[in-house]
């Protein structure tokens, strides 16, 4: 019955995960971004192509972004199908990270890029990885430890998600009215 529990709490923490995810990566919530395509389809198919300043110099912020949003994804598959061997975990790491440029692409809702693709997948790579060495040390331990870590960052997240939101929606419109 315990067990049973834990795994509500993860399956509803996911969610909640996928939720945000999504919110962020295809509605650009609670953030405004410049990647924004103003309802045009663009396609980047050369990795790092949009990711230099006009000097020349590489912004790696967008990318430790996506590699930061996917690290959880990888450890929530780890903690829900621990038995899946390696390359099945990142099966829905890959399919996950395509479905939302793919989706971009179809909506006009941002720039699909190969770069985010990699970014998103390195992401998910290496929070299965994290799992895998959580599960290591923390044994029988670590759904459980896992669940409290995630509900307290997930809380966070969300207050900082609705915060956000409400400066860039509400806040930020009044100022330029």
């Amino acid at each position: 019955m315990k067990l049973q529990k834990q795994n509500t709490l993860t399956i509803t923490l996911f969610i909640v995960y996928i939720l945000l995810l999504t919110g962020i990566i295809l509605f650009k919530l609670p953030f405004y971004s410049d990647k924004i395509s103003n309802g045009i389809r663009v396609i980047s198919l050369i990795p790092l192509q949009g990711s230099f300043d006009e000097n020349g110099c590489i912004l790696l912020d967008e990318i430790i972004y996506n590699i930061l949003l996917f690290i959880p994804l990888g450890i929530y598959i780890r903690m829900l199908k621990s038995e899946w061997p390696f390359r099945k975990k990142v099966l829905p790491v890959i399919a996950l990270t395509l479905s939302f440029e793919v989706i971009q692409f179809i909506f006009a809702m941002g720039i699909t890029d190969v770069t985010d693709i990699l970014g998103n997948t390195l992401g998910g790579i290496i929070g299965i990885g994290m799992g895998a060495i959580l599960f290591k040390i923390l044994k029988n331990r670590t759904v459980k430890i896992m669940n409290i870590f995630v509900l307290a960052v997930t809380v966070c997240v969300v207050l900082r998600f609705v915060q956000l939101f409400y400066l860039s929606h509400f806040v930020m419109r009044t100022l330029y009215r």
